[in-house]
């Protein structure tokens, strides 16, 4: 299935308080370089992923999706960063990213800068590399209910994921996306806990 990396994301105004201790964690709302767009980075199902939480014009459409069934799908919401695994002895995962700009996959990497900076870099093939910087807009995200009942000791199988549906209770929180809760949708959050987007919660099964 292709999966597309949406470049370009922005939300009004940063995120502060972050910490020195947060320096590895790539987890969180990311704003992509071109600033049209965040990134919601979290861990589900062992892998680092990434889908689209915000968008600064409403309604996007995967239309450079080589896929023609794909090409109408809404970009908000859809996965970008595919599967990214830990390196051994970095602080760097590897895995996909597809960039709904060309719609061609490359094979990327993740790599926290400080607190409050992300690298991607991909490349095709081995070669013809690029990359950018996103910046942190959103905290770490916790480790997500429906990936911690994909890890075997389900102790409450079934009950987590229903909980997410609880969440119209935190539409009052605050405007910015990064301020709900992961899991949880409202209207200033309509994507929630990206571990539950079909295409991430399918990948592993």
């Amino acid at each position: 299935m292709r999966l597309a990396l949406y470049t370009g994301i922005i939300l009004a105004g940063g995120y502060a308080g972050l910490t020195p201790a947060l320096a590895a964690d790539p987890t969180g709302d990311w704003r992509v370089a071109d600033g049209v767009a965040n990134i919601r980075v979290a861990q589900c199902n062992g892998s680092m992923w990434g889908a689209v939480s915000w968008e600064k014009r409403p309604g996007g459409r995967d239309e450079n999706n080589p896929d023609v069934s794909k090409k109408n799908r809404p970009t908000l919401g859809m996965a970008t960063l595919i599967n990214m695994k830990k390196t051994a002895g970095a602080e760097q995962w590897e895995g996909q990213v597809y960039n709904a700009k060309d719609g061609q996959m490359y094979s990327a990497t993740i790599t926290p800068v400080g607190t409050d900076q992300l690298e991607i870099k991909g490349c095709v093939l081995g070669f013809l590399c690029g990359g950018e910087t996103w910046t942190r807009v959103g905290p770490p995200i916790p480790l997500s209910t429906a990936n911690a009942m994909a890890k075997a000791t389900p102790k409450t199988t079934g009950a987590a994921p229903k909980a997410a549906p609880a969440a119209p209770a935190a539409a009052a929180a605050p405007k910015s996306a990064a301020a709900a809760k992961p899991g949880q949708k409202g209207a200033a959050d309509p994507v929630g806990d990206i571990c539950l987007l079909p295409e991430i919660a399918g990948f592993a099964h």
